[in-house]
């Protein structure tokens, strides 16, 4: 499954952590990320990862446009909703992008557990079901 990981900056460190504890899971997909979390990410797990801009220059687009061509399976985005964000409107397109595509959209380490478990269930075989529908 193509997988997008995207971290505020206030919560990179978490999402750092979080991708390190299930990196034998991740390893199994295809990693996309916005510029600072990617790389972070790939030097922290060794884990490849294909970066995007960095989310105010344009990499939350970068990744909403895949969504939108029915490219992504999964995002994990860990946002920090008590600091406010110079491009929340974009924000905002990507979290709406996964409603109308019927992505699975973690906010939180909580859902990203759940998520990501359930890659290794088969939870989210699914996906696949409906990119045939599609296409």
């Amino acid at each position: 499954m193509k997988i997008a990981i995207i971290a505020h900056d206030k919560k990179k460190d978490e999402m750092a952590r979080f991708v390190i504890a299930y990196k034998h899971i991740f390893a199994l997909h295809q990693i996309f990320a916005t510029g600072t979390t990617g790389l972070r990410i790939q030097k922290e797990t060794g884990l490849k990862v294909t970066r995007f801009q960095s989310g105010p220059l344009g990499g939350d687009q970068q990744i909403g446009a895949l969504i939108a061509q029915n490219e992504m399976d999964l995002v994990i985005f860990f946002r920090d909703p008590l600091t406010a964000q110079p491009h929340e409107p974009d924000v905002s397109a990507l979290i709406r992008l996964c409603d109308v595509y019927d992505v699975p959209l973690a906010t939180n380490m909580g859902t990203a557990e759940v998520l990501v478990r359930g890659l290794v269930n088969g939870d989210l075989d699914w996906r696949t079901i409906i990119k045939d529908r599609k296409e």
